[in-house]
């Protein structure tokens, strides 16, 4: 989730990423801060709004908050406030946010490491982006931010390229996802309603994930 303001020859998309749970740090937010931000702003898009060209920038924040409460996060009313919370065990042994243009999330510290792209796919969720729905890219170049774990990609692509399409090691390693103009512009971003010179992208989820090591169940999604 975030907003949309133009301005002179830039349309400029702000996030604020904000990490809670034990496994989240100062350092681990800039490194998912810097990845967001790096990788969205890499296709040096322009779009055509209003009949004005403006270039689309990405303005992302890092904020760690280890004493996020949950009232916090319900009664945020900040369309740039999107909360993370991150451990070292998650149910399904996956990364998740909570829909498709939301706010919040649960990652696991192991999809973060630097190069992994989890942060900025994740991202483009809450910015309203899914998954593709042809799984198979072979013979397509470079897979696009949100092509999941899964997919399968031309041999450089694959966490191990001798290994058969389809087989253990032979789908997508995401350290080769990138973002794309396609990306960019599914976006849509000239459909956006402006008011008082700024747009929301995505709409609140503002859910407080409990860590799933402490819960014996996860009701609270249902």
């Amino acid at each position: 989730m975030g907003t949309a303001e133009p301005g002179h020859q830039e349309l400029i998309i702000r996030s604020t990423i904000i990490t809670y749970g034990n496994a989240a740090s100062a350092a681990l937010t800039s490194l998912m801060r810097e990845e967001i931000e790096t990788m969205w702003n890499e296709p040096d898009s322009w779009i055509l709004l209003d009949g004005y060209y403006f270039r689309v920038v990405f303005r992302i924040e890092g904020l760690y908050q280890p004493e996020l409460t949950d009232i916090d996060i319900y009664q945020n009313l900040d369309p740039v406030n999107n909360y993370f919370r991150i451990e070292e065990f998650a149910h399904g042994n996956i990364s998740f946010v909570d829909g498709l243009g939301c706010n919040s999330g649960y990652f696991k510290l192991e999809n973060l490491y630097a190069g992994s792209t989890t942060a900025a796919h994740e991202y483009g969720h809450t910015l309203g982006l899914p998954h593709p729905d042809i799984l198979d890219i072979r013979g397509q170049g470079t897979p696009g931010i949100m092509y999941p774990r899964g997919t399968l990609v031309d041999p450089e692509f694959q966490y191990e390229p001798d290994k058969q399409a389809g087989t253990k090691g032979g789908t997508l390693y995401p350290i080769h996802r990138r973002v794309r103009e396609e990306d960019i512009l599914q976006l849509n971003l000239q459909r956006l309603s402006f008011k008082n010179g700024k747009a929301v992208l995505g709409e609140f989820s503002n859910i407080w994930h409990p860590d799933h090591a402490a819960v014996d169940n996860l009701s609270y999604l249902s």
